[in-house]
C-alpha cells in the first residue's frame, strides 16, 4: 500500500513504496496526461473508453505509446483487485509522463514514457451533489488552449485550479470557463449542459473542450429517452435563462447545477431524468 491506502503500478509493476524520479518531466514541466474514473462494484467503468481517450491524449503530445492497452487493463484491474481488499469503490488514476529528460524543455531527449496506476479508496460525496450545486463564471486559461493538444486531457492543471480557487472566494462550488469573448466551455473538472423548452444543450466539441466520456453516455441516454440532444455556443445569458441545468463527470456522474453567478435556475424533470438512466445505465 502506498500513501493514505493507494495501491500504485509504476512501469507495470506494483510499487508499494512508489517513487518517480525528480528529473521526470511529469514533474519538471507538467509534461504528461491523465484519466480519472470509478469502479461499480468493483468494475472500472468505461475502462475501455478511458484507455482510448488517454491515447488519443498521448499522441497530441506525440508521447510514444510504449504500452498496450490490454497490459494496461490488468495494471488497473489488478490496482483495483488489491485496494478493494476490504471491500469498497475505488478511484482510479492513470497518468503518463514523457519520461526522464535533462533539465531543459526540448521534449526529444525523453524517449521512455513512465506510467503511472493509482487506485484508492473512493470517498463520500457531499450531499449537495444530489440536492445541486452553484458555479461561477471564470474566464478560461488552460495550458492546451489555443495548441493541436486543446482537446487532450494534460496534467497541467494549473489554469483549472486557479479557475477553482477564483470560484470558491465567490462561494461557488465548481467554476464554469467562458472564453475571452464570454462564450461558455465546460466547468473546471466537468462537462456542462443548460435544459430549455426540454432540449439539452451543451458547448460544441469545435470549441477544444474535453470529450467527457460521462458526456458522450448522457448523449446516449438521451436518445434512449427521447430527449433533444445538441450543441450549440452558449453563453451566461443562455446560462441565466435556463430551465435547467447540470454538470457531469465521471467520478461525480449528473450532479443538478441551481445557481450561476448568484442567479437561481431550477431543479427540473429532464436532469433528474437524464441521472436515473445514466444509473440505470450503469447498473446494466
Amino acid at each position: 500500500m502506498g500513501p493514505a491506502g493507494a495501491v500504485v503500478f509504476i512501469d507495470g509493476a506494483h510499487a508499494p513504496d512508489p517513487r518517480v524520479s525528480i528529473f521526470d518531466r511529469g514533474f519538471l514541466f507538467g509534461d504528461s496526461v491523465f484519466e480519472a474514473l470509478r469502479t461499480y462494484r468493483g468494475e472500472p467503468f468505461a475502462l475501455e473508453e478511458h484507455i482510448e481517450r488517454l491515447q488519443r491524449s498521448m499522441a497530441l503530445l506525440s508521447i510514444p505509446l510504449a504500452f498496450s492497452a490490454e497490459a494496461l487493463h490488468g495494471e488497473v484491474r489488478e490496482a483495483v483487485r488489491i485496494a478493494r481488499e476490504d471491500g469498497g469503490e475505488c478511484y482510479v488514476r492513470i497518468m503518463v509522463t514523457r519520461g526522464v529528460g535533462p533539465l531543459h524543455l526540448d521534449p526529444r531527449p525523453a524517449i521512455q514514457p513512465c506510467r503511472v496506476v493509482l487506485a484508492a479508496k473512493l470517498l463520500p460525496f457531499p450531499p449537495m451533489l444530489e440536492t445541486g450545486v452553484s458555479m461561477a463564471t471564470v474566464r478560461a486559461h488552460r495550458a492546451a488552449d489555443g495548441t493541436a493538444a486543446a482537446a487532450s486531457k494534460v496534467s497541467a492543471y494549473v489554469g483549472n485550479l486557479l479557475a477553482l480557487m477564483e470560484a470558491q472566494a465567490r462561494g461557488a462550488y465548481e467554476a464554469l470557463l467562458v472564453t475571452e469573448d464570454g462564450a461558455v466551455l465546460e466547468g473546471h473538472s466537468s462537462s456542462f449542459f443548460v435544459v430549455r423548452k426540454g432540449r439539452v444543450q451543451t458547448p460544441p466539441r469545435a470549441m477544444g473542450i474535453l470529450p467527457g466520456i460521462t458526456r458522450a453516455l448522457i448523449e446516449q441516454v438521451a436518445a434512449e429517452l427521447d430527449i433533444p440532444f445538441v450543441e450549440r455556443l452558449l453563453n451566461p445569458s443562455d446560462v441565466y435563462g435556463a430551465d435547467e441545468a447540470f454538470l457531469t463527470s465521471s467520478l461525480r456522474e449528473v450532479v443538478p447545477v441551481i445557481d450561476v453567478d448568484g442567479v437561481r435556475i431550477p431543479l427540473g424533470p429532464v436532469t433528474a431524468a437524464l441521472r436515473e438512466g445514466y444509473r440505470q445505465r450503469v447498473s446494466r
